[in-house]
């Protein structure tokens, strides 16, 4: 089964973060990513820029609106995704467990919905 890995973390945390730390953490993503190809587990993955980068898009009676940011309640922003392949939810869970922004931040693991074929 496939699962979507959202990786939060704190932008102020991060923009804290020394060079030397956030070299530190991106060489262990990089190891974590090399890992989960190597074992098969990963599909796919990519960072995203900065929160402030966002734009929301919302439809409503036909009309789009375009703001500012995603709006969420936490301080936690969306930096990134892995797509894994998991023989179920409690692997997947290990795999996110290892993903190192996990330790400062959170890995959302979300199983993707199978849609009927047309």
């Amino acid at each position: 089964m496939k699962y979507l890995c959202l990786i939060y973390y704190d932008e102020q945390r991060v923009d804290e973060m020394s060079d030397e730390q956030w070299q530190a953490l991106v060489a262990r993503c990089l190891a974590c990513g090399e890992e989960l190809h190597a074992s098969g587990h990963m599909l796919a993955g990519e960072p995203l820029q900065a929160v402030r980068t966002a734009r929301t898009v919302r439809v409503r009676d036909g009309v789009a609106t375009v703001v500012d940011g995603p709006f969420a309640e936490t301080r936690e922003q969306l930096a990134g995704f892995y797509l894994i392949e998991a023989a179920d939810q409690s692997e997947a869970e290990a795999i996110a467990a290892k993903i190192p922004p996990a330790t400062f931040g959170s890995v959302e693991v979300r199983p993707l919905r199978q849609l009927p074929q047309r």
